[in-house]
């Protein structure tokens, strides 16, 4: 005999505001026509409006996985399965996504019916983590749950202290303002550095994520421990009579309010022939003006990557961005892509080897600093690595003019 819906008047307030709810969608499970399916998911609705009326968590961790894999499942046992015995079990499944978040309907209709067949047929994708959760399955149904996605062909996702499933942006798909190969980026290092995230084995997660511009669709530079940012060195691609239409469109007023003034290193100015000026040298990347002007705004024609080390939320020591590795790569050849491999792996092994047990690899450049960190990987030093100048004014000038040279000599110009 079917389970009857439980009483949850916490949960129904989650219904009532303007935006979908998630206890709606868990409702609908619930009242599937297969029994088990649903009585599960009944549980489930009511060991949450348990917690909700107890202000208490009731979910505990435990040993789960598959075979030959040492992440990717996370294990959710209930301490209250004598009130909920149906969602005693309810572990979750980290799939990696494809590069790019590219599917066919295919696809996605047969990982629902995998699903649907597993576990309860909820699935979360690319949430913060950046994996496809396929969330609430039993211990004896976690390895036929597996085996099945994986003859589509996808492979486990990370958990615990390893490298974890990474994220694209759509990127060179679509987008017009890419400046590299994200989805090549993505899959050649992380098909490189695979074992460390199928075989947990570091100091804790480590993540990376590529976006294509500045625009960081991904969330990189604050939610990834290595940012791969696609940027330009040369100057914005100005269209001149594009812009002309703009303004003739929008009016001047409209131009310098919404987007010459709100230039954060106030790097534009408007003509009087309703042309505009950019001062290059003093341009952040931040892609306001781009972003409104697409048709006579473009990123540079000298594209590549900057590499960004250790974004992350709040742990031992708060949120960090991510610390500025290499201002500017490029990534055309093979050659330049085997570099960003060399230099992903390094860090790696740096990190292993350096930072303390639960320590993201942000944490540990505060440790250890910033010079440490850039003489241990092998980088060059850079001024765009500084965060902010000295506040002591005493400073060792001894071999300032011969660094200066050497930094010097590593610009485009001085190539030239």
């Amino acid at each position: 005999m079917a389970k009857k819906m439980p009483e949850t008047p916490m949960l129904d307030q989650l219904e009532s505001g303007p935006w979908p709810s998630f206890v709606t969608n868990l409702k609908r499970l619930a009242q599937t026509d297969d029994q088990q399916y649903g009585d599960r998911m009944k549980d489930l609705l009511g060991q949450l409006e348990y917690s909700y009326k107890t202000i208490k968590g009731y979910w505990k961790g435990g040993t789960v996985g598959v075979r030959g894999y040492g992440g990717g499942v996370i294990p959710r046992f209930s301490e209250v399965a004598d009130k909920f015995p149906q969602s005693a079990e309810f572990h979750t499944l980290r799939i990696m996504p494809t590069a790019g978040y590219h599917y066919s309907t295919e696809a996605l209709r047969k990982m629902c019916d995998i699903w649907e067949e597993h576990g309860t047929g909820l699935i979360a994708l690319h949430g913060q983590s950046g994996d496809i959760m396929f969330q609430g399955c039993s211990t004896e149904q976690v390895q036929p749950a597996f085996d099945a996605l994986n003859e589509m062909g996808f492979d486990m996702g990370g958990a615990g202290p390893s490298l974890r499933s990474s994220s694209a942006c759509v990127g060179h798909a679509r987008c017009e303002f890419s400046c590299y190969d994200e989805a090549r980026s993505l899959r050649m290092i992380i098909n490189h550095l695979i074992d460390d995230l199928h075989r947990p084995s570091l100091p804790y997660k480590f993540k990376f994520k590529f976006s294509g511009c500045p625009n960081d669709c991904t969330d990189a530079i604050h939610r990834s421990d290595g940012a791969v940012i696609g940027t330009w060195r040369d100057d914005i691609q100005v269209d001149q009579e594009a812009f002309k239409a703009y303004v003739a469109d929008w009016g001047r007023k409209r131009v310098i309010d919404n987007v010459i003034t709100r230039c954060p290193t106030n790097a534009m100015s408007l003509n009087d022939d309703d042309t505009v000026e950019i001062d290059n040298r003093s341009c952040v990347r931040c892609m306001h003006c781009i972003n409104a002007m697409t048709k006579a705004l473009r990123p540079g024609k000298e594209r590549g990557v900057t590499l960004l080390i250790g974004g992350k939320h709040t742990l031992q020591i708060g949120d960090l961005m991510g610390i500025v590795a290499v201002p500017f790569m490029r990534l055309e050849t093979d050659e330049d892509y085997e570099k960003l491999k060399d230099l992903s792996e390094c860090i790696i092994e740096f990190f292993a080897e350096n930072a303390l047990e639960h320590e993201r690899i942000g944490e540990m450049i505060e440790r250890i600093g910033l010079a440490d960190f850039i003489e241990g990987v092998g980088l060059e030093v850079d001024p765009n690595m500084v965060v902010h100048p000295r506040a002591n004014p005493f400073v060792r000038m001894d071999d300032w003019e011969e660094q200066a040279d050497k930094w010097n000599q590593r610009q485009p110009a001085a190539a030239e």
